[in-house]
């Protein structure tokens, strides 16, 4: 097997065949995969503006977006949960169907329902039910949460009490879910959180995973990864495998040592070996928002904090910058690169048998680095299919004539 990748790697072909996902699904298939995957395939996007007849426009027949933590602190109901079953009734109007992401750990922990305490899995028990019953008509499907093993979304939390969190929210929610669709993601492989899960997944209908290869780490990529982490899921979960997060960022390019120096002058340093003398000192003097981010991920660690800005992918918001490393080989991180991604990618992923869908990420570009708060920075501000103020890139187009053919190709399955 490691000599037929090193082979496909070496002829510049994309992905491991089609033909040998088919027969191997048909070898290893079960009734609830087939099932799932004849009811259509998800032709989704995160993130969405309200430009529904854009939306519709791209085919695009889901939307995926985040539930606000539903109480305030006096137990009432937050106007931001108010506010998000309002929007998903706009986008029911409009014949869009809903995925909705759970709060994080860190939202239930702040209101008191801590995994960690009997009395606070109880409240936790509470609010999940409350969630089920109260969008029955607002959503379509519950993701539980979000990567869980991504540090800065588990946080204060381990990965064995993640899972009980993921857990608990499955066990209460799946018995009283009625046409709901419930299930959770990880972040690629995270081999721990689906051992943990594995007998919890009497209680899910699909297993979510997110994949961005060629974006973040500073390897290489290929597009054969995503059939292997797909094909993978799958035969250990042997549930539908929705591709919860996927994308290309648009823009982005290496900057020369040069250009690195200065960024390090910009705060002071002349080498990264200097700014790591004075963890403390240097921190202070980051963008607030990455400030934050450094100290939440390393528990206010300065001993850690050199290795996550230096020796991670952190680096990229760091120097605002893709390396030349970081991408899929034929694939540059350009609009017209990211369009080429999606006319490739989204016809072979209809193509496996056992992949039930694709959620996009993401539909709008954001004018500022979630992560490092730089509007510079390409890591967080250049995925969409969209520009800032709502205007089609070349993905768009893309998108729309994949989405399209897998839409009518549905149809014609039904008939």
């Amino acid at each position: 097997m490691e000599q037929f990748v090193i082979d496909q790697i070496r002829s510049g072909l994309k992905y491991l065949p089609a033909n040998l996902a088919k027969s191997y699904f048909i070898k290893n298939s079960n009734a609830e995969t087939i099932a799932f995957r004849s009811k259509g395939f998800i032709r989704g996007v995160c993130h969405p503006n309200e430009n529904f007849s854009q939306l519709k426009e791209a085919n695009i027949g889901w939307i995926r977006i985040d539930i606000p933590y539903p109480y305030k602190p006096d137990g009432s109901i937050s106007a931001h949960y108010k506010g998000f079953k309002e929007k998903c009734r706009r986008f029911h109007e409009h014949g869009i169907k809903v995925m909705a992401v759970t709060p994080y750990p860190s939202d239930y922990i702040a209101d008191g329902a801590d995994v960690r305490t009997e009395a606070g899995r109880e409240k936790l028990k509470a609010v999940a039910a409350f969630l089920a019953k109260d969008l029955q008509n607002d959503v379509d499907a519950f993701q539980i949460t979000n990567e869980m093993g991504i540090p800065h979304f588990t946080l204060p939390l381990t990965m064995e009490e993640a899972v009980r969190f993921i857990a608990l929210h499955l066990e209460t929610i799946f018995p009283i879910r009625g046409r709901l669709l419930i299930g959770y993601n990880s972040a690629g492989p995270q081999a721990d959180l689906h051992a943990g899960l594995k007998p919890y997944l009497q209680y899910v209908d699909y297993v979510g995973v997110d994949i961005y290869v060629g974006c973040f780490d500073t390897i290489p990529g290929a597009m054969w990864m995503f059939d292997s982490l797909l094909r993978y899921l799958w035969n250990f979960t042997k549930k539908p495998i929705l591709l919860q997060e996927f994308g290309y960022i648009s823009g982005g390019k290496p900057k020369t040592k040069k250009e690195k120096r200065a960024v390090l002058q910009a705060y002071g340093y002349s080498s990264e070996a200097e700014a790591a003398k004075e963890p403390d000192m240097f921190i202070e003097r980051l963008p607030e928002t990455l400030k934050k981010h450094v100290k939440h991920v390393c528990e206010n660690d300065p001993d850690r904090y050199a290795d996550l800005l230096f020796r991670s992918d952190l680096k990229n918001h760091f120097y605002r910058e893709l390396p030349a490393i970081t991408k899929i080989p034929g694939y540059e991180h350009t609009p017209e690169g990211q369009a080429k991604f999606y006319a490739d990618i989204l016809p072979h992923l209809y193509s496996l048998p056992y992949v039930c869908g694709a959620i996009i990420y993401c539909y709008m570009d954001s004018d500022r680095c979630y992560i490092c708060g730089q509007n510079d920075c390409p890591t967080e501000t250049r995925w969409g299919l969209v520009d800032c103020a709502g205007s089609p890139k070349p993905s768009f187009y893309a998108v729309k004539k994949a989405f399209g053919r897998i839409q009518w190709e549905d149809k014609v399955s039904d008939r």
